[in-house]
């Protein structure tokens, strides 16, 4: 058995694309609003009908570390501050009402930040009338006298457009008109708000060229307002209707207690044509422009506004204001409108003021106006992300998910981007320096919109008819009366030439012989046919009067009907000549089409070109300016180079003769340790010879070398640096020291025992070896591996160092240096002296000396005493010129 597939929701149809492949780019103008003080500084200039720049304040510089450069923008058109509405409407919004009327759709926003002048713009003030009521105006002056009869046209609950005939037209006239509350009456009538009185002038009106006037056409008006992503409808009754006064069927007012309603939010619904509209909307119809004004005027003053520290009257929601033409074609005869729902062309034109982008510290809002302000910002912020997906998804084939649903805005202007229309935007900016961040933003939005692109709508098709149709009707019912008119004068002046026959008199014929009644009857007779012979040549007359009348007619329609013969093969020609003229207007419209586009790429090129050019501009500025600091510098290093040379080469003179003089002195002092050497061992020689020792006389010794005062003393700058300096030797010998010693031991004090503090760095691994000698450093602390915080609280440093010498004993150095603050604020060290300690065993007998009283002993006697005179003298002392120990002396322990 086969297995029965599950059923699954049927697929929706995707939307349908426009026919045509055709698509233009969205036209976005600019309008800068005059500063409310001549003296303000301003921050923007105009520098060509299509080109603005950004000049950045001066705070903003210094905030900005003066990186800032300025920037330049370009619009379809710039509108400075003396451009009038009118001029702005022509150019702007005239050629959407000109597509409104010939069955194309429309989209018109403005856009800018909070007080920008974007509702005056789209409304206006008395006197100087906006985009919304010069479109209105120009609308009924073109469709006015083709319009059809209230109800003719009735609007369904599915964004659709129904036609009825003029009778069920005056059934729900009348139906309406009884359900009304308020008896229609002229003093009922709405008196103009002077708000709104003379919002044009008579001579700034304006009317659309080639109207169709085989069509009827209808308007339909609708206001709506989005106020924290919420729809609702600004014609919707509400509860200041709901209280006002009823009326009586006498005319008395009666006062009815009514319930507060809140208004309901409505939502948004697609139609059959992947159209996006409000359902539940109301949509008035409108037979004037002073009407459509008053039902906007209506909504107007339900708007949400409040007063902020920018704006007194600054726009809390976006305002939607939808205006719907209906038009159906005439029927053949040009009577009535064709009764077809499929030939109802239905246009839209969608004229919307975009709330102001605002930053909450600038406007003060708090409460419900921190919550107005962030919605308002998220939606346009959306907005811009759509418009930037689309874009991005033309440029570059991208096929990324358009965001429409996150916004009330965008989802309903969705039909607008995806499907086909014109969508032109007027920019608002305020020069004033305070809205410079803002300013700046708008700018790159409104620059980013005008690469995105929309489909091109589609002229719509004809029904097929004749056109002119209802001109030849009227023209055809003016001959039908001239004719009527004709027939009755001459059935008149037929009916004055036919007179009446006399009556017979009366008579009684009583013989036939009566010679007074039969001749009287032959009279009467022969007198009627007299008269009788006369009416019918009048009628003869009349009759070919009538014929010749009749023969006249059948010529002048002959020639009339040759006249609509060559007139009809003159509207072929003109048709052809037509078409000639439209297949040359699309070639013309592609060439002109190609040759923007050519000049859209150079002028891209040539920004790109300019772009890189200042960049190379700079980067040669900066190159430059960075290649003379090298030279500078490199001359001030040839300097300090020269200087350092020359101090090196004084130092290293000095410290040349400084070790002249050590090693001289150190030569002295040789020389007088080994006399000294040689007259204690002639003294001892001669000692162990005579049987007797007396006392020692006192030694005429030679003085150590004096040190070198402080003045002859090298510098620290001029002592050689540790890989220069020979490192100095301690030794010590665990064996003890002689008693007599041939110089007389001096103790060095060592360079850590002053005030300076040392850090004394031995690693745990350092071994004891319990020599005689030990370095021992006061005021040191002591770690086992060095720190930060321990070098940032001593000046001096020493490092434990053991190792093995070359004849197996372990030797330690002492590693010291200086601890320097470093630039960035922790410690360095430089190192700047070694000392090495050096354990040595000696190699010295056990025997002791023996006394003199065995002086005639054996030979081996005299050598064991000389062989214990020798281990006397085995170890000693040896100063050495030069060292940094001590009085000028350093201690080793050296073989004899």
């Amino acid at each position: 058995m086969n297995r029965q597939a599950k059923c699954k929701t049927p697929r929706r149809p995707p939307p349908k694309k426009p026919p045509n492949s055709q698509r233009d780019p969205v036209g976005v103008y600019l309008r800068v609003r005059p500063l409310v003080a001549e003296d303000e500084e301003c921050c923007i200039e105009v520098i060509s009908s299509s080109t603005v720049q950004l000049h950045a304040p001066e705070g903003f510089k210094v905030n900005r570390n003066g990186e800032y450069k300025e920037t330049q923008y370009s619009f379809k058109k710039v509108f400075g501050v003396s451009v009038s509405q009118m001029e702005l409407f022509e150019n702007v919004a005239k050629p959407l009402v000109v597509d409104l009327i010939h069955g194309k759709n429309g989209l018109l926003f403005t856009y800018g930040v909070t007080g920008s002048g974007k509702t005056f713009t789209m409304t206006g003030s008395p006197g100087q009338g906006g985009l919304l009521p010069r479109s209105l105006d120009m609308i009924f002056n073109s469709v006015g006298p083709f319009q059809a009869k209230r109800y003719v046209f009735k609007t369904d609950d599915k964004n659709g457009m129904e036609v009825q005939c003029e009778v069920d037209a005056l059934l729900e006239r009348q139906r309406r008109e009884n359900n009304l509350t308020v008896p229609k009456t002229p003093s009922s009538r709405q008196k103009v708000d002077p708000e709104i009185g003379d919002m044009l002038k008579p001579e700034e009106a304006c009317k659309a060229d080639g109207v169709d006037e085989d069509s009827c056409y209808s308007v339909f008006v609708s206001y709506i307002e989005i106020y924290n992503n919420y729809i609702y409808d600004l014609l919707e009754e509400t509860q200041e209707d709901a209280i006002k006064p009823k009326w009586n069927g006498g005319g008395t007012p009666v006062r009815q207690n009514t319930e507060f309603i809140p208004p309901q939010s409505k939502t948004l619904r697609e139609d059959q044509n992947h159209n996006m509209y409000v359902a539940g909307c109301m949509e008035v119809e409108v037979k004037s422009a002073e009407e459509a004004f008053q039902v906007f005027w209506r909504g107007q003053k339900k708007r949400k506004v409040a007063n902020t520290r920018l704006n007194r009257e600054s726009s809390r929601s976006h305002s939607v204001f939808i205006i719907k033409l209906a038009q159906a074609p005439l029927d053949a005869d040009g009577d009535n409108i064709l009764q077809d729902k499929n030939q109802v062309s239905v246009s839209q034109l969608c004229l919307v003021d975009l709330a102001g982008s605002e930053r909450t510290g600038r406007t003060g809002a708090e409460g419900t106006r921190i919550r107005e302000a962030g919605n308002i910002n998220q939606s346009l912020l959306n907005l811009r992300t759509c418009l930037e997906i689309l874009r991005e998804n033309q440029m570059y084939g991208t096929n990324k998910m358009v965001p429409y649903r996150d916004s009330k805005v965008s989802h309903l202007f969705k039909n607008y981007f995806d499907g086909e229309g014109k969508v032109r935007m007027v920019v608002c900016v305020n020069p004033k320096t305070d809205d410079y961040e803002e300013t700046l933003l708008v700018m790159r939005f409104a620059e980013m919109t005008q690469e995105v692109e929309v489909a091109r709508p589609v002229d719509r098709p004809i029904c097929g008819f004749t056109p002119g149709r209802r001109h030849r009707n009227q023209a055809f019912r003016e001959e039908m009366s001239q004719r009527l008119e004709d027939r009755g004068d001459a059935m008149s002046a037929l009916n004055g030439v036919v007179l009446s026959l006399p009556p017979l008199p009366t008579s009684e014929l009583t013989d036939p012989n009566d010679e007074i009644t039969i001749p009287r009857l032959i009279e009467a007779l022969q007198n009627r046919q007299r008269i009788r012979q006369m009416m019918i040549e009048e009628f003869n007359r009349a009759a070919s009067k009538m014929k010749s009348m009749l023969q006249e007619l059948d010529s002048n329609v002959i020639s009339t009907e040759n006249v609509i013969l060559e007139q009809n093969g003159r509207l072929a020609e003109k048709d052809k000549v037509i078409h000639s003229n439209k297949t040359e207007i699309e070639r013309l419209e592609k060439t002109t089409k190609m040759q923007e586009h050519k000049i859209d790429i150079l002028q891209k090129t040539t920004k790109i070109y300019e772009d890189d050019k200042r960049s190379l501009q700079q980067e040669l500025e900066t190159r430059g300016h960075r290649l003379q600091r090298e030279l500078s510098e490199k001359r001030r290093m040839e300097q300090r180079m020269q200087g350092v040379v020359s101090d090196t080469q004084h130092k290293w003179e000095k410290e040349c003769e400084r070790r002249v003089n050590a090693m001289q002195l150190e030569m002295q002092n040789k020389l007088w340790v080994k006399d000294e050497k040689l007259k204690q061992l002639k003294a001892i020689v001669t000692e162990s010879k005579t049987p007797g020792r007396p006392d020692p006389q006192p030694r005429q010794t030679q003085p150590p070398p004096q040190r070198p005062s402080r003045e002859e003393r090298p510098s620290r700058e001029e002592r050689p640096s540790r890989e220069e300096r020979p490192p100095s030797k301690r030794s010590a010998s665990p064996s003890p020291v002689p008693t007599t010693t041939p110089v007389r031991p001096r103790h060095r004090r060592s360079r850590s025992a002053g005030v300076e503090k040392w850090v004394d760095h031995k690693p745990p691994s350092s071994l004891n070896l319990g020599t005689v000698l030990q370095p021992v450093i006061p005021n040191a602390i002591q770690v086992s591996a060095p720190n930060e915080k321990a070098l940032s609280k001593c000046d001096r440093y020493v490092l434990t160092h053991q190792e093995v010498a070359s004849d197996g004993e372990i030797q330690t150095k002492l590693i010291k240096g200086e601890v320097i603050k470093t630039r960035g604020g922790g410690q360095s060290v430089q190192f700047t002296d070694i000392e090495t300690l050096k354990q040595e065993l000696a190699t010295v007998s056990s025997r002791k000396r023996k006394s003199s009283e065995g002086a005639a002993a054996s030979g081996n006697q005299t050598d064991g005493a000389w062989t214990d005179v020798e281990t006397r003298c085995s170890v000693a002392l040896e100063m050495r010129a030069g060292s940094n120990m001590g009085p000028g002396v350093e201690h080793h322990g050296i073989p004899k």
